[in-house]
């Protein structure tokens, strides 16, 4: 699910917390080392994305943030912002030439430069989270 963010909303802040749970705490977020990546640079997006990024030949913008249940993609689209809810469940990544993020449909894929290596630690961090939440839903044990 995609919101445009630009403007605080109540309702955005809630329907966010429903689909990715609510956000660590300042201790959390300390313990972990913190939860939010740098900005990347988006290099494509996939057809049904196009619209949220910018028409010229701008660099488009983009950063995570973890939260209990999911990720939250914010995309930079000059003044307005939009973020992209992923709960970790439909959460696919894969490292080819940079990363891609893939889920209901949609991908966006980050730029292989240096803001992206600078950010290896937080896509480490990010598939711990994920395969920490997988964890719990694993009823076949031996």
């Amino acid at each position: 699910m995609i919101l445009n963010t630009t403007h605080y909303s109540k309702e955005h802040k809630h329907l966010l917390t429903d689909i990715v749970g609510r956000s660590f705490t300042l201790l959390e977020a300390l313990k972990m080392k913190g939860v939010g990546s740098k900005r990347m640079i988006v290099e494509d997006v996939s057809p049904n994305m196009k619209t949220y990024m910018n028409a010229v030949s701008d660099i488009n913008y983009a950063n995570i943030e973890l939260r209990k249940s999911g990720i939250l993609v914010f995309i930079n689209k000059g003044l307005k912002n939009f973020t992209w809810a992923i709960p970790y469940y439909q959460l696919v990544l894969y490292k080819i030439n940079g990363a891609s993020i893939h889920a209901q449909g949609k991908f966006i894929h980050f730029k292989n430069n240096k803001t992206f290596k600078e950010n290896k630690g937080f896509f480490k961090k990010m598939l711990e989270e994920k395969i920490k939440y997988d964890q719990q839903y694993n009823f076949m044990q031996a």
